[in-house]
């Protein structure tokens, strides 16, 4: 029996790492391969020798799930940071975070420790369900199935909100003001949180993405390289082209990541040529993205924003535009990632890991991870342009955060703050305007030939127009869309 038990074990246990344990690369030298083979094995034994040691012997009955799920982590832990075990009760939230869709009433909460921990409606997302069922900012949820929601956590209000479309959930709701508590029956949907945000709400609650009216200068939020993020941005700039948009801001602070297939779409959009950026693996095949002149976004200036927490694909986008002189970069030095992770499927799909696979690299060649005991001296990261570098403190910082979540807030009855200077923004609106006045700047060499063939052309045919320029084809808070 004790024999039978060890093999058993032995089998599950060597199925499990043998789905993510890369294959063998099989050498030429047979004998070499032999070792290979011999050295796995031995591994693979120990293994399953300590696991059945702790299931026959271990004071307590324990479940086998949980030392397996132990043991993988413990491998992780043992790579990088960025690489992980995503259990299968984690992994739809994973894809959530990853598609930024799931089934829900549409609106962003926080536990207010102001208003004695209640759980408080930061936004609706507009043309949600809680939008349409009028659900507003400010909004007290008092219960949900019925159950008073004080005590609640964050991640227990979440969990009850979210669930499959097409189902109801039953609340009731304390307005802004009210002591009256409201009872609504909402229907959920499939919500899209988008990743493309302006910087102010429109009359009809559609974000605005142009920033100085006068000037035509858009200006465009990316928050999470997600499936849809590339199709948003074409949007938004599409909505910018027909306000006749003479400049782009692109603001990438905050932006942690996201896919690596959404960072080389959207750094096509902009440049019509050359590298867009290049990945290295042990095992992987190294490959490199290259732009196509179609449909290339091109024949305005462009500054993007970035701080200390833009990461991943927020710095393959910048370094991209930056090496290629296709935009200014202004802020702080970014955060240092870069590695690419490769969600492997684990048991049919129902768990995965997150493995990192290759290192990416910017056009000009230049390294862009923060190795750990990286020094600032050291080349990592993405430096903005001179004359456009400013790190704000982490007071600056904080106070940014909360200018923004307010800006965010969809309450047209609530007043903008219009003291606060985004410094940062500032300072890209600086370049632009300049950019833009260098644009208009007669040529010298063009104005003396214009002013010798006058008098000859005093009786010609008038010109024809010249042609239009191109026009463009961490936080204490926390905050839980659900």
């Amino acid at each position: 029996m004790q024999k039978f038990r060890l093999i058993s074990s032995f089998s599950l246990l060597s199925l499990i790492l043998f789905s993510i344990v890369p294959q063998f690369s099989f050498a030429d030298e047979k004998s070499s391969e032999k070792e290979k083979d011999d050295d796995y094995y031995q591994m693979m034994k120990l293994f399953a020798d300590t696991y059945e040691q702790i299931e026959r012997n271990y004071v307590k009955d324990i479940d086998r799930r949980i030392l397996v799920e132990a043991a993988i982590r413990g491998m992780v832990e043992e790579l990088d940071q960025y690489s992980n075990y995503i259990s299968p009760k984690d992994l739809s939230r994973f894809n959530q975070v990853v598609e930024q869709e799931f089934g829900g009433i549409g609106i962003q909460v926080h536990i207010d420790e102001n208003n004695g921990r209640r759980l408080t409606v930061m936004t609706p997302l507009p043309g949600t369900p809680a939008y349409k069922a009028g659900i507003r900012a400010g909004d007290v949820i008092d219960t949900i199935e019925g159950k008073s929601t004080k005590g609640f956590t964050l991640p227990e209000a979440i969990k009850t909100l979210k669930g499959r479309a097409g189902e109801s959930v039953s609340i009731s709701v304390i307005h802004k003001g009210s002591e009256e508590a409201i009872p609504l029956t909402v229907t959920r949907e499939l919500i899209h949180v988008a990743t493309v945000l302006g910087d102010t709400y429109k009359s009809d609650d559609s974000w605005d993405y142009m920033l100085d009216k006068k000037e035509k200068i858009g200006y465009i939020r990316l928050t999470h390289f997600s499936r849809h993020s590339a199709e948003e941005l074409q949007a938004a700039i599409e909505d910018l082209k027909k306000q006749g948009m003479k400049a782009l801001i692109l603001d990438l602070r905050f932006n942690p990541g996201g896919l690596l297939s959404q960072a080389t779409e959207i750094s096509d959009m902009f440049i019509k040529s050359g590298k867009i950026v290049s990945t290295e693996g042990r095992n992987s095949r190294n490959r490199k993205w290259e732009a196509t002149a179609e449909g290339t976004y091109d024949g305005f200036p462009m500054a993007i924003l970035v701080n200390r927490y833009s990461a991943s694909a927020s710095e393959i986008v910048s370094a991209c535009l930056q090496d290629h002189k296709r935009a200014v970069i202004v802020g702080e030095r970014t955060w240092g990632k870069g590695s690419v992770q490769n969600v492997i499927e684990l048991e049919e799909g129902d768990s995965a890991l997150k493995l990192t696979t290759a290192s990416y690299h910017r056009p000009s060649g230049k390294n862009i991870h923060r190795f750990p005991g990286a020094k600032d001296s050291d080349v990592w990261g993405v430096t903005p342009d001179d004359k456009y570098r400013l790190r704000l403190t982490d007071e600056e910082l904080e106070a940014f955060g909360d200018y923004r979540r307010n800006r965010d807030i969809l309450d047209h009855n609530a007043k903008l703050d219009t003291e606060f200077k985004d410094k940062q923004l500032d300072l890209a609106l600086d370049y632009i305007k300049s950019a833009l006045n260098e644009e208009t700047k007669p040529d010298a060499k063009e104005e003396t030939e214009k002013a010798e063939k006058k008098p000859a052309e005093k009786d010609a045919k008038p010109a024809k127009k010249a042609a239009a320029l191109p026009q463009p084809a961490k936080a204490p808070l926390v905050i839980q869309t659900t």
